[in-house]
């Protein structure tokens, strides 16, 4: 069996975690179980999940808090939450080490750069001004822009072309891309929207929602599925 550890979503006002059920269906829909982890930084217990998943799933969520990048904080910067910032930090670091797969959506993403060194832009309105839209209406299902995708990498070789359009929701965005990944897809304003670790079996991440929207488009699919793929392949070796 093929267990998936999901970072849990935070509501500070309730004080509660929850989740996007789109998350774990699509997950479902690509042969695997998921399992959303408590909102806990204690490496005892994110020890466990690390040996029972054969990969982790980053999702959405609050900003990434901007000292870990070095930046103060501007007043567009939204809600952070520090405890699943340090959760998020050690099993990314682990799984990096153990060759864990690791997808990582939005959220994800930007906490993979800065895990690796890189930088965000707090707020794209006000640090990277475009005509692009990264902040959509629903419905979310739908594609708002393309992105270019770069040859010889792994989304290249997932979806067999050159441009995907993509659905788009998010205010913070890649700045400066941490040394330890590789561009992937672009946004038509320049803007980074999918990295990889190139030494690595899957550690990717993505700025656009496959959660949202894999029940009527194939990328999404065919993208989960190469992630469930490389646990598989983890599994037998």
């Amino acid at each position: 069996m093929i267990c998936v550890g999901v970072s849990p979503l935070y509501d500070r006002a309730a004080d509660s975690i929850w989740m996007i059920p789109g998350y774990l269906k699509m997950i479902e829909r690509c042969g695997a179980v998921p399992l959303i982890m408590p909102l806990t930084s204690d490496r005892h217990e994110l020890d466990y999940f690390l040996r029972i998943c054969s990969g982790f799933l980053l999702t959405g969520g609050q900003d990434v808090t901007p000292s870990l990048y070095g930046a103060e904080r501007l007043p567009e910067c939204g809600e952070t939450c520090p405890e699943r910032d340090r959760m998020e930090k050690y099993l990314l670091q682990k799984a990096i080490e153990l060759d864990i797969p690791v997808l990582g959506i939005c959220r994800g993403i930007q906490l993979m750069n800065v895990c690796g060194g890189g930088t965000l832009y707090q707020d794209l309105d006000r640090e990277h001004p475009s005509a692009v839209e990264h902040h959509m209406q629903p419905p979310y299902d739908r594609a708002v822009h393309d992105v270019t995708i770069v040859p010889f990498t792994p989304l290249y070789r997932i979806l067999d072309r050159k441009m995907a359009g993509v659905n788009s929701y998010h205010h913070q965005g890649i700045k400066d891309l941490s040394p330890h990944y590789l561009p992937m897809a672009y946004a038509p304003d320049g803007l980074i929207e999918g990295i990889f670790m190139p030494d690595r079996r899957f550690i990717i991440g993505l700025q656009w929602h496959p959660e949202l929207n894999y029940e009527k488009d194939q990328d999404s699919v065919r993208i989960i599925r190469a992630f469930t793929d490389a646990m598989d392949l983890q599994d037998r070796l």
